[in-house]
């Protein structure tokens, strides 16, 4: 079976391939001998080609560069396939009426091409918001307080590495929970239906096109008002009386309208109240987190702003108050040095292990989804037939595609990040049993558990190597890189199954996007966090990206290098106060399903409390808005919110890449 294949050229070979009169709905009922009859459009159907490959890797950066942007500021991945469905469908048509192509994509190409798009937009970027970003805070040092990056040949073969990992284990988990067990992985699934839909009404893909592209251009013009620092403005210097010119920007990222409200604390130095802006407390004028806000929806989001509240009026003026003599320094150290600085000093030791027990209890708690994992993973081999043989992704391309990608993942971490070799060896193999349990867990619910993984690594290796935070973050990083790969290629070839795509075929679309995605995360990573006072904040001021995952994994990794007697007495009691609501809140769920919508969000209430407040105010406005409109225009909420907000995320992320390009080489 040759690699590539030429797409139709005529109209007859176009209508030869035209979808298949079997709803994805139908597919999903079906065994694996009746999908080979009557859903399999066999090995000649043209879906590798060329054209879906180039412009799913072109999509493809793109996506990463949106995805790794909303990671940073929220600590989510927002999944890419469905947009570059829509996307594809709009650009192949568009091209076909300028005659710059002869025929359409068909709906096996589009099916390749959201597959290469999804791995570069992706599988490639868990790193990059989570492992990464804690490694940079962790280096700053009063001698260096931006912080030292990787250099980048380290960090582009790691992502590599690790995405090709991800991609290669799954395939022994292909056949198992796709063809026999027929698991639904509802996105997609969606994916699937999205295509067939896009085909049979292609007038509908237009109009969601349109909305995407239209919010996609107005999002791009805010990053040119408030990041672009074109021009400069004259300031004196309090302490010298010096006039200096700083950067400055056409609008503020910010506006302070909620002085007016009360705030607590007082100024040690001057003794004059705090404003809730000195909190934080402010109007964030970036609308990518209201748009976030519309897709994650109004519990999560309301209950971001609870949490950030309680940090703000409760846990945060309580730490600004409670001095401690630190046994490092002997000098007194207070929890909170300053009002600004709360949700990264405080507010991570309650949030962080809030979302940690309630994860990992969570995970727990689907034992039987665990032992499902491992007690499907049988069968094939030497019975399978020719038929089989030719189709599927070959055994052989597993045990090469993991001996290079799990070498070279065990290389970089011996020789960058100080882990020995065997235990090097020993995550990799830890990550295969994980990344099952995560594609079945993905098959079923829809959700990888990239993060719990994470932290069972962080806690293994937090025994093994106690003192090493860069060992127990990227050993961690391996498994949560691979795991989510894996699920997300699993996802993908879920989707061409149910059209009737021939999956090795897929899976070699799939491996080539991770070096697109590769190149465009490791770069959008350097332009956006040139040091790491984007991560941390400076001068009083929020950070540009707060990275809410990557303050968890480095929270995990200071308490075993620390050790608890080290710490602040009150973040060890915020320690266990968390820990502690975050099992409640479980048990609720569980023990109370039909009023599972009452309980209070712990996902929600975690992450309000690291992030400024900025951020889950204007993703509460986001949720309300969706929710008002899917109330009052259901139907055109079900056509529009997704691709509108999926637009504006979009918009801001690729213009706000270059913005932080033109800053850093023109108007630097």
């Amino acid at each position: 079976m040759g690699l590539f294949q030429k797409p139709p050229q005529t109209q007859e070979e176009l209508e030869a391939n035209r979808p298949l009169d079997v709803a994805p709905d139908a597919v999903l009922e079906m065994d694996e001998e009746e999908w080979y009859a009557k859903v399999y459009r066999g090995e000649d159907a043209p879906q590798l080609t060329v054209r879906a490959v180039l412009l799913g890797s072109g999509l493809g950066f793109f996506l990463a560069l949106t995805n790794v942007y909303i990671g940073l500021k929220t600590g989510w991945h927002l999944g890419v396939a469905i947009t570059a469905c829509i996307l594809a469908y709009a650009i192949s048509n568009a091209l076909v009426r300028a005659r710059m192509a002869r025929t359409p994509l068909t709906i096996l190409e589009t099916n390749c091409l959201q597959s290469t798009a999804s791995a570069a937009g992706y599988s490639t970027g868990g790193t990059m918001v989570s492992a990464i970003p804690a490694l940079l805070m962790l280096s700053v040092t009063a001698a260096n307080p931006g912080g030292e990056h990787l250099p980048w040949p380290v960090l582009a073969a790691w992502t590599l590495f690790l995405a090709g990992l991800g991609c290669v284990i799954a395939i022994p988990m292909k056949r198992s929970m796709i063809n026999r067990e027929r698991l639904k992985f509802p996105s997609g699934t969606a994916a699937a239906v999205t295509l067939q839909s896009l085909y049979s009404r292609g007038s509908s893909a237009g109009r969601k096109a349109k909305a995407l592209l239209w919010s996609a251009l107005l999002g791009a013009v805010v990053p040119i008002l408030i990041d672009l620092k074109f021009r400069t403005k004259e300031v004196v210097d309090g302490a010298t009386g010096a006039v200096k010119k700083i950067p400055d920007t056409l609008l503020q990222g910010t506006s302070r309208i909620f002085d007016w409200l009360p705030a607590r604390g007082v100024n040690p130095e001057t003794g004059a109240a705090y404003k809730p802006s000195d909190w934080l407390i402010q109007m964030d004028h970036n609308p990518v987190m209201i748009a976030a806000g519309m897709i994650v929806g109004l519990r999560t989001a309301f209950y971001m702003v609870i949490g950030s509240l309680a940090l703000l009026y409760v846990l945060g003026p309580a730490g600004h108050e409670s001095s401690w003599l630190s046994t490092a320094t002997g000098e007194p150290t207070l929890a909170v040095t300053h009002p600004s600085s709360a949700y990264k000093e405080v507010g991570i030791w309650f949030g962080v292990p809030l979302m940690v027990s309630y994860a990992l209890l969570s995970f727990a708690t689907q034992w039987r989804t665990i032992a499902r994992a491992f007690s499907g993973l049988k069968g094939g081999g030497a019975g399978e037939s020719e038929r089989v043989r030719r189709t599927e992704v070959p055994t052989s391309w597993f045990l090469w595609g993991t001996a290079l990608c799990g070498i070279g993942v065990i290389t970089i971490a011996h020789t960058q990040f100080e882990v020995p070799w065997f235990f090097g060896a020993l995550a990799v193999l830890l990550t295969f049993f994980l990344a099952l349990v995560a594609c079945r867990v993905t098959g079923e619910s829809d959700i990888t558990p990239t993060g719990p993984l994470g932290k069972l690594m962080q806690l293994t290796y937090g025994v093994l190597i106690p003192q090493s935070t860069t060992a127990n973050l990227m050993t961690a990083g391996i498994t949560a890189g691979a795991a989510g790969a894996s699920a997300d290629l699993l996802t993908d070839l879920k989707s061409g199954y149910l059209l009737g795509a021939n999956p090795r075929r897929q899976f070699v679309a799939q491996f080539l996007g991770i070096f697109t995605g590769t190149a465009a995360t490791v770069l959008c990573f350097y332009l956006l966090v040139p040091d790491a006072s984007a991560l941390i904040g400076a001068n009083g001021q929020a950070p540009d990206f707060p990275a809410p995952a990557a303050q968890a994994w480095k929270a995990v990794a200071e308490v075993f290098k620390l050790g608890f007697a080290n710490m602040h007495p009150m973040f060890r009691d915020a320690i266990v106060w968390g820990a502690g609501l975050g099992a409640v809140l479980l048990l609720l769920e569980r023990g109370l399903p039909k009023f599972k919508r009452h309980v209070p969000s712990a996902t929600g209430i975690g992450l309000g409390m690291v992030l400024p407040f900025q951020y889950p105010l204007s993703m509460l406005l986001g949720a309300v808005i969706g929710f008002v409109w899917t109330r009052r225009h259901n139907k055109s909420a079900e056509e529009y919110l997704i691709p509108v907000a999926s637009g504006v995320i979009a918009g801001v992320s690729i213009m706000g890449v270059i913005v932080a390009c033109l800053n850093t080489f023109v108007f630097k």
